[in-house]
């Protein structure tokens, strides 16, 4: 069960943010194709396709043709986050702390192990017991 709930979330979530919507609108693609194969029992698939992705004109279907997918493209769910005139942020010298910095050096010669910077890029020897 819990599978088949992050499935038709994840399915959700992906056809109001992106273009999969488009494919919802695959039976108007078929159905549109059906109408062309009747006026022109001749026209195979491909010229339909190029009839109205390739080259597509403005003729007596357009309202039908501009229903087809990915012919229009919509922009995905946006969502927007604003603050409000509620927050406020108050800075006092009450309500601020003093922080201190600590240098720390970037090279600490007692702490650097001897011969160990030179001897990483040479080649591996053989370890012998």
């Amino acid at each position: 069960m819990k599978k088949l709930i992050a499935i038709l979330l994840l399915s959700l979530f992906l056809v109001s943010t992106t273009e999969l919507y488009q494919l919802l609108k695959l039976p108007d693609l078929v159905e549109h194709y059906f109408e062309h194969k009747r006026m022109n029992p001749d026209m195979p698939l491909i010229a339909f396709l190029k009839a109205h992705y390739e080259h597509p004109v403005k003729d007596g279907d357009y309202g039908k043709d501009q229903k087809l997918p990915f012919i229009i493209h919509a922009k995905p769910l946006n969502l927007i986050f604003t603050i409000g005139d509620e927050l406020q942020m108050d800075f006092t010298k009450e309500n601020l702390r003093k922080s201190y910095s600590h240098k720390i050096p970037s090279r600490d010669e007692d702490h650097c192990f001897k011969g160990f910077g030179g001897s990483v890029w040479e080649p591996p020897r053989a370890f012998t017991v």
